[in-house]
Formats: C-alpha cells, structure tokens, sequence
C-alpha cells in the first residue's frame, strides 16, 4: 500500500488538497496571537507573561488545577509523557493502529529508556477493557515487561471518537489493574467537537490522568500541550523536556498561539467545521455504486474505499490522498478546508465511480 501520495496528473492540481490536515496554514487567530507576542522582547526558556497566561487558559478550559507543558511536536509530547509514566522495565498497551505504534518510529521505547509497547489487535483502532485486560493479565512474572500504562488516541487513527462511557470504562479497567491512562489527543478538539461535551468530561473528570491536547492540526504552526491532571506524576517533567530537546528558548512563539485559538473559542469553531467538511464529502457519496465508507465518519477524517481505477483516476486529476490505513482513500479536513473544494472532490469520485460502474452493467 503506497504511503505516500501520488502526484501523477492530467490537469492543473486543484487548489487545495485534502491528503492531510498537516497541509493547512495558520489560522487568524494564532497568528494574530503570535504578532502580538513577537512584538518587543520577553524572558526566555518559558519564563514570559504569554506562557504564563497560556497555561491558565488550559486550566480554565478544563476547570482544573493542572500542569501544563509545550512541546514541538506530537512525537515528542507523546514520547515523553509516556516517558514519565514508566520505567523502563514497564510496558504501554495500545491499539495496533495507534500512532506512538505506527508512526512516531519507536520514539516512545526511546525516550522511556525501553519500556516496551503491548499492542492489542482492533480493526476499528479503538482499545476496549477486555482487551487491556488480556494484556495486562497475560503474563505477570519477572520475565516480561509490567504494564503501567494505556494510551487512548482520541480520535482514533481511523477517525472514530471514544465516548464518554467508553473512556470511563477504559479508566476503570486501569484503577482495577494500577495502571495509568494516557491520551494522544492530537485531534482532540475534533473529539469534542464531535461528542459536544466539554474537555473536562473526556479527560480528568472520565479518569484521564494525562493529555497531550493537539494544536498543529487544528490551525497552529506548532505546538502541543502537555497536560497532567494527575500533577504528582509530572515530577520533573521540565527537565525531561529540556533533555529532549523541547525546551523552547523563545518559548512564547509556541504558547502565544494558544493563546488565540483558547481565549477565542477558535481551537472548537476550527474542529466544527473540519468535522463538517468531513461529513459533506461522505453524504456527497453516500448510496453510490462501488463506494464504501470504510469507517465511520465521526470526526474531520474520511475513508473511501473504491475500486483501483477509481482512485487512479484522482490521481490523475491532481488530487493527493494516502492508503495506508484501511486500504482505501484517507481523506483529513483542517480548519480551512474550502467547501467548494470539498464539492469539487465529491464530485470528481462520483463522476469517476459512475465512469467505472458503466462498462461493468453493459457487460
């Protein structure tokens, strides 16, 4: 399965490109937030007024009294926040489509000094109690790695959200086992979006003990936030984060822009109408011979599957997408997703799904 999109074409690339939600521009209000921090000086290495007022904005979201950390990356917020949860004799248990799994190149087992990955077989990417029970329970001697931790990714690789309840269930099973829950909420906001419940009753208040809250794919340049509801377990988290490499000297470039997105209210409108355009293109096909939605769509992300010639025929007309989860068509909408684009692809899938269909019935 290819990883990386095809750039064959028989006409102009269209405008815009629904490959990933990587691919969008700031939005106003982060950038505003940024110019504003950009404009004379401010104490360095996180110490400045914009940090500051940057965590509060997470604590008042949340309406907890937690700590609050920037990170660069996803990779990186991840990696270490699963790094101050274990040893490196402990072990993590995830979803086999879960992305410290998939993607981050075995950063997690790097920065934990070792602590191995238990990866739990699901079609659908998501994690359920008996399957962090069957790991957790499997093997319990000296021999092999203890588990400490499970990590939820919230929405899910595949696009589809945990509900409250299922968050509550996986908190659970975690006290039951003494084992601490992580979320990788790098689509967070299009989680609470989707379920419109406030941050709090999917995090802290379900029995998440830490979050890291996404920026990069819902209208920042940069940046995650770190977020430990359970404060004891971020013991020297700081210094962790400078060893890493995460450490910003100019630090408000990272927290201003959160600023703007939490104080506005953009961090939700940006995931609305993400998720939005996500729905505008699975209705657009819905019912058409040959097209399937692989997963549900729940979030900003659709999964088509559709005969070959069908998805070469796209390629050819310009547009990107990858197949390397589910087989078919990923397509990933951001906070500007235009929706005369979104029509635009709707209707080159159909025209191409119809184009296909019609020699097969004269057949």
């Amino acid at each position: 399965m290819a990883r990386h999109p095809s750039t064959a074409t028989e006409r102009p690339i269209p405008a815009q490109q629904f490959a990933s939600d990587n691919y969008a521009g700031i939005c106003p209000e982060a950038w505003a937030a940024m110019a504003a921090a950009n404009l004379g000086s401010a104490p360095a290495y996180g110490e400045d007024e914009w940090t500051r007022r940057a965590a509060d904005a997470f604590r008042t979201l949340f309406s907890a009294d937690c700590d609050v950390y920037f990170a660069f990356n996803g990779t990186a917020a991840n990696s270490l926040a699963l790094a101050a949860l274990c040893q490196s004799y402990h072990s993590v248990i995830c979803s086999s489509s879960a992305h410290v799994e998939t993607d981050e190149c075995g950063a997690p087992e790097f920065f934990s000094n070792g602590s191995k990955l238990l990866v739990a077989q699901s079609s659908d990417g998501k994690l359920t109690p008996q399957a962090i029970r069957a790991l957790a329970n499997g093997r319990s001697d000296i021999h092999f790695p203890k588990p400490r931790v499970v990590t939820i990714t919230q929405p899910t690789e595949t696009g589809q959200v945990y509900t409250i309840a299922e968050i509550e269930a996986i908190s659970a099973t975690c006290r039951e086992l003494g084992l601490k829950l992580h979320m990788d909420g790098a689509r967070f906001a299009h989680a609470c979006a989707a379920l419109g419940c406030s941050p709090a009753q999917i995090t802290w208040q379900a029995g998440v003990d830490v979050l890291c809250f996404g920026g990069t794919k819902n209208g920042m340049a940069a940046g995650e936030a770190v977020i430990f509801f359970d404060r004891a377990l971020s013991e020297d988290f700081a210094y962790r984060c400078k060893q890493a490499g995460q450490l910003a000297s100019k630090m408000r470039y990272l927290s201003a822009p959160w600023i703007g997105v939490l104080e506005s209210g953009a961090w939700l409108e940006n995931a609305r109408h993400a998720n939005a355009c996500a729905r505008r293109l699975a209705k657009a096909v819905a019912g058409v011979d040959g097209l399937e939605l692989i997963f549900p769509v729940e979030a900003n992300a659709v999964f088509l599957s559709a005969p070959e010639p069908v998805l070469e025929g796209l390629r050819r007309r310009g547009w990107k997408f990858y197949t390397f989860i589910g087989g078919g068509a990923r397509f990933m909408f951001a906070w500007d997703a235009d929706p005369g684009q979104v029509d635009s692809l709707a209707a080159d899938v159909v025209e191409l799904a119809h184009a296909h269909a019609e020699p097969l019935v004269a057949a």
